[in-house]
């Protein structure tokens, strides 16, 4: 119980220089292991997992096609064509509102130009109207230069 309780809190003087699954390796068949068999091993171990992988590839590639996912397939395709021909429906309603506000847009733009040139026209002819207003109106009082008379 001490040994787990050293091991576990790190006191042991091994664990400390060792991490991983070293540290619980027992000391003297770890040091007897040379490189060279340790490659051959992990070659043989991929060498494995490439046959294992290759035999399930071929297998799934070769099996004939489960009714029940062919079933449930069709299934999932008919309940999700009525949402998609809903989204496809709702991108044209919008693609509709699109265009119609951006028509609706240019007119409003094209509204306020003429409105613009209207009130600009607007002004001017009210300056004029009240400049000769004002003349009008300074015209008789005004005092006549000799020999001139003033505009009516």
């Amino acid at each position: 119980m001490v040994a787990i309780g050293s091991e576990r809190t790190g006191t042991d003087k091994d664990s400390s220089e060792k991490s991983g699954p070293e540290k619980f390796a027992p000391p003297d068949r770890l040091g007897d292991v040379s490189q060279a068999a340790a490659s051959a091993v992990e070659g043989e171990i991929r060498e494995f997992v490439r046959r294992d992988v290759a035999y399930l590839r071929r297998q799934r590639n070769g099996a004939e096609p489960d009714p029940v996912s062919d079933n449930l397939n069709s299934l999932i395709r008919r309940v999700s064509s009525a949402s998609m021909e809903e989204i496809d429906r709702v991108i044209l309603e919008l693609q509709g509102v699109r265009d119609m506000l951006r028509s609706e847009g240019e007119r409003v733009s094209r509204e306020i130009a003429g409105y613009s040139s209207l009130s600009h026209s607007a002004m001017t002819a009210m300056k004029v109207i009240g400049d000769s207003l004002q003349q009008w109106k300074e015209g008789p009082s005004a005092p006549v230069e000799q020999g001139r008379r003033p505009a009516n």
